[in-house]
């Protein structure tokens, strides 16, 4: 059995297998492995190669400080490295087997799979059971604990057990290591996830400031209300020891016309109390298979656990819909995952942003349970006027078609009387740039926004909406 304690280990010469500049831990995981090869594969070694003791203080900083502050056993520090070792040494577990089977087979106690592409050795649950229990029955059922859902590791989404095949053996899965943890790991810090099928999400940034953001101030004073819970909720939480009452996260609800500000608002939200912001593709996240779109939501909930995001579901309506009655088994699974995305929101312990243009056509049950409810309405004259002004290129001068002096004109107010939202009156001002533009194929000393070409730009994005343009 392994010692509970850490402490410096006895130094013992043996051929290393590991990479030249090596971390200390896998050091330490390649004695291991050779100490627990040593009883079925005896070494013609003088000295035989004792029990490998944890020394954390020459480990990597990132992973020791991780052990420290979670107070893992020794046990869990291995599963770490376990998971961390096919993305360091790929071949560390093929040359130390390698070296000690005398002729070619498996060694079917020490587990491990290959994968679909990576060639070298995976460790599963079973490499896991081998290493930290040999062949002590009762030692072995404790491993298989760490795996379970209750624990630190699956219950934060740091480590996990792969599915694996039906019918097979629970331990026959790959142990797999969040990426985040990983990299925390290797490089000190997480690298920014990646837009893929295992992480559907894009990270919302802006250069852009409250100022550019036109609404009423009873709209301000809510959105005051978010900046509030995100500078001061922790404080809350830690100092007022106010934990244990509250719910965990806040859940607000955005809703009205499209460009009126919702997505804008959410960057706005986290530029300025520094967390990263990530819309959620929600065409990646719902799947027609039953318990695949749970599945997927809980990966994306666990990676940003803790880590201070916003989670922004743009058009949730499509995922946060209103409950059907049960007619078959898709109406009934689909309720099913209704009920689920209202306890996950609830139990993710930062903020959830959800927006629709649509608020009638979320379900009752997730309104119930939202701690805020902003309604972004299409901006009044003088608010699309303000829009316009600041959307405008800076120094430009407004014009009738013409370039004399006499024809200058003030467009802002002009069309401020057209009924159309703030994301709409940027692609007229985009259009309208570019036909000014072109007008002198790039030539142009002045910047010149000519009336006609704003108009007709207008006349498009009502066009759109099934509007009519009335000049």
């Amino acid at each position: 059995m392994m010692s509970q304690n850490y402490a410096p280990e006895e130094k013992t010469g043996f051929k290393s297998f590991t990479d030249l500049n090596a971390p200390e831990e896998f050091r330490y995981l390649e004695k291991l492995i050779l100490y627990r090869l040593e009883t079925w594969f005896p070494s013609d070694e003088a000295i035989p190669i004792a029990e490998p003791v944890i020394e954390l203080d020459i480990w990597s900083p990132s992973l020791s400080d991780f052990i420290r502050k979670h107070t893992l056993n020794p046990d869990e520090a291995v599963l770490l490295l376990l998971g961390m070792v096919p993305h360091v040494q790929a071949d560390l577990f093929d040359r130390i087997i390698g070296s000690k089977l005398r002729n070619s087979g498996d060694f079917q106690r020490i587990g491990g799979v290959r994968g679909k592409d990576y060639r070298g050795f995976i460790p599963t649950g079973e490499t896991a059971v081998f290493l930290l229990a040999a062949d002590d029955f009762k030692r072995r059922l404790e491993i298989q604990k760490l795996f379970w859902a209750d624990h630190l590791f699956e219950r934060n989404k740091i480590l996990w057990l792969d599915d694996h095949a039906h019918g097979e053996p629970a331990m026959s899965g790959k142990i797999i290591l969040s990426t985040e943890y990983l990299d925390t790991f290797l490089y000190g810090q997480p690298v920014p996830p990646r837009f893929s099928m295992n992480f559907p999400a894009k990270l919302i940034r802006t250069d852009l400031n409250w100022g550019d953001l036109v609404i009423n101030e009873e709209l301000k004073e809510q959105i005051n209300e978010l900046k509030s819970w995100l500078r001061y909720h922790d404080q809350l939480v830690q100092e007022w020891g106010m934990g244990d009452r509250l719910r965990k996260g806040y859940r607000a609800l955005l809703y009205g016309p499209s460009g009126t500000g919702k997505t804008f608002t959410a960057g706005l939200l986290g530029k300025e109390v520094g967390k990263d912001v990530y819309k959620i593709d929600l065409s990646m996240i719902v799947s027609k298979y039953i318990g695949e779109t749970e599945k997927n939501l809980e990966l994306l909930f666990a990676r940003a656990e803790d880590k201070g995001w916003i989670l922004f579901f743009d058009e949730a309506d499509a995922l946060f819909g209103k409950r059907t009655n049960v007619r078959d088994a898709h109406d009934k699974y689909a309720n099913q995952e209704v009920s689920y995305l209202l306890q996950r929101i609830e139990d993710y312990n930062g903020l959830v942003i959800l927006a629709t243009n649509m608020k009638n056509n979320i379900d009752d049950a997730f309104i119930r349970r939202f701690n805020a409810i902003l309604k972004f309405s299409l901006p009044e004259a003088d608010e699309r006027a303000k829009i316009w002004r600041s959307a405008f290129p800076k120094d430009v001068k407004f014009c009738k078609d013409g370039e004399d002096e006499q024809g200058l004109v003030d467009i802002p107010e002009l069309v401020k009387g057209h009924v159309i939202s703030g994301g709409c009156i940027v692609n007229v001002v985009h259009y309208a740039s570019i036909k000014a533009i072109a007008r002198y194929q790039g030539a142009q000393s002045e910047k010149r926004i000519y009336l006609s070409d704003v108009l007709y730009g207008i006349k498009k994005e009502l066009l759109k909406e099934g509007k009519p343009f009335i000049a």
